[in-house]
């Protein structure tokens, strides 16, 4: 596994930045870097003493190792004391409060879902539930920070918290004992029909592995005998993570032909590592298939990486974002922390996945991730990729395919995401599907909710969408002063009645259950759905 390293600054403010822990000290040259140190002290020093207005020494500071760590690469970035607490939170995977997500909607606090098995969700708090008072005063005109630092607190402490429930006349009450929330990593899992089972990850947390595993578990047992595993969207996370995430799907290879996973190399010899497969794992023998885009990164293309050079399975969407830099993170004093590029990425064939960032500023950058032009259709042989030159070497998979080098990870099977129209653009960017249910869900469809509670298939099965309820919201949409064209909204209509579907699975059922009406118009998976025999082919699964 990796080593750890740590860092801490006895004077964080103004001149004296001493770097300690293991192996730190042999990143400084001690040439120059005392020289520079006090170069900067002497800069802020006499900036805080003669500037013609007060200044903020901590701001300067601040704005100092930001505009170092900018002349690195995009990658290398420092993060505030606040923003460090939440993405700490976030990768830990866990957090103490009473277990909600909200959105504050006319000045009030609403509940856009419990988080299931959490303590609200066990007291009885459902979406939409509007939250007036916390611990006996109005939450009225309350912002998100007020709500977090209100309604977390230490596992075991009480908080009342009071409702107004749409079709409810009285205010509720609810003593809600705090507990340990956990941030899944996996947003879904369920099986597609009765062979094909369905992951969706949306980030390598701590918790990843073992969030797979049980997600795996289950799904077996429900009968899977393929899988598709969707990391579009997924930015990545922790290493570890993802290497075990590709173990359970790769065996340990031979002693001659070792099946490494990733490798990195770097500047220094303490920050090179190299991780390889065990042979033990159940599904090691599953066809499988994963989804990516241009916005899966790092952990998420060393996965699809992993899998693609050992012919282990199908890569199937659009080319991943190339994110393939390696980042330790160091915590400052203050509770701020840094991140710095220490390494780079690599597939076992040897592709480097970091796309260069060369003569770019990070705007451009970014987008460039999201503007390729890709063919559409078969890529096994991968003669649809960018045209090999110097710059882009040539690797083979442990079949003998061609795959390039260069950035980011290019599908087995290109199958762009369908383009949304103006129409749809708009009412996504108005939440206009969420303000259309939310209203829906306080009159008519309250009832749904008795109905279909607990009998999530039943609702999937036998609950349309019809023609009067899209009337209904179209005049919702034309009386928020949208133009309808006519020929969009025709082509949009099976996904318009998809995305109010599922707005009322989440309401009743949760995030899974929006995800599971989704899926139907997803043309990524329905067409990932066709590809098994390819992907089976390929891994020799015949």
């Amino acid at each position: 596994m990796k080593k750890r390293f740590s860092l801490a600054t006895v004077a964080a403010l103004v001149v004296v930045g001493i770097f300690a822990g293991m192996g730190i000290d042999k990143l400084i040259s001690a040439d120059n870097i005392y020289t520079q140190i006090k170069k900067f002290g002497d800069v802020l020093s006499a900036t805080d003493k003669a500037y013609v207005e007060d200044v903020d020494t901590g701001k300067l500071t601040d704005a100092a190792i930001v505009g170092m760590l900018n002349t690195l690469d995009p990658h290398s970035v420092y993060i505030p004391p606040k923003q460090y607490e939440k993405v700490v939170e976030d990768f830990k995977g866990k957090f103490e409060g009473v277990g909600i997500s909200f959105r504050i909607l006319n000045d009030t606090i609403t509940v856009i879902e419990p988080i299931g098995g959490g303590p609200s969700a066990r007291m009885g708090v459902i979406s939409n539930d509007r939250i007036v008072k916390i611990n006996d005063s109005s939450s009225i005109k309350w912002t998100d920070l007020q709500v977090m630092h209100t309604l977390r607190g230490p596992k075991g402490t009480r908080v009342k918290i009071s409702i107004v429930r749409p079709s409810v006349k009285e205010i509720l009450e609810f003593v809600i004992i705090r507990d340990e929330i956990s941030i899944t990593s996996i947003d879904a899992a369920f099986m597609l029909d009765k062979e094909v089972g369905y992951i969706l990850v949306n980030q390598f947390k701590e918790t990843t592995h073992t969030e797979m595993e049980k997600a795996l578990q289950k799904l077996h047992e429900d009968g899977m005998k393929k899988l598709i595993l969707d990391l579009r969207g997924n930015g990545g996370g922790y290493l570890e993570e993802a290497v075990r995430m590709v173990d359970q799907f790769l065996d340990g290879g031979t002693t001659e032909n070792p099946h490494r996973i990733v490798y990195t190399k770097a500047r220094k010899p303490e920050f090179e590592e190299t991780y390889s497969a065990k042979t033990g794992d159940l599904y090691e023998k599953l066809p499988l298939i994963i989804l990516i885009n241009n916005a899966s990164a790092s952990a998420s293309e060393i996965v699809a990486g992993a899998i693609q050079d050992w012919d282990r399975g199908l890569i199937v969407g659009e080319t991943s974002f190339g994110k393939g830099l390696v980042q330790r993170q160091w915590p400052l004093q203050d509770g701020s922390a840094f991140r710095l590029t220490v390494a780079r990425y690599y597939t076992p064939s040897g592709r480097l996945i970091q796309r260069s960032y060369e003569g770019k500023d990070k705007d451009e950058y970014q987008m460039e991730a999201f503007q390729r032009d890709e063919q559409e259709g078969d890529n096994l042989e991968h003669k649809h990729d960018a045209k090999p030159d110097s710059t882009i070497p040539i690797f083979k998979t442990n079949s003998g395919r061609t795959v390039l080098g260069g950035g980011g990870i290019t599908p087995d099977y290109v199958v762009k995401s369908e383009k949304a129209t103006g129409l749809i653009l708009t009412i996504f960017r108005k939440n206009l599907f969420y303000d259309f249910i939310k209203n829906y869900m306080e009159g008519p469809g309250f009832d749904l909710r008795k109905k279909y509670d607990k009998h999530y298939e039943e609702y999937k099965l036998k609950y349309i969408v019809s023609k009067e309820f899209m009337n209904e919201f179209r005049s919702f949409v034309v009386s928020k002063e949208i133009k309808i064209d006519e020929k969009e909204y025709l082509k949009d209509i099976d996904f318009l009645k998809a995305r109010l579907k599922a707005e009322i699975a989440q309401m009743i059922f949760g995030f899974e259950g929006s995800i599971g009406i989704l899926v139907g118009v997803d043309n990524q998976i329905q067409k990932a759905l066709t590809l098994f025999p390819e992907a089976e082919k390929i891994a020799k699964l015949e």
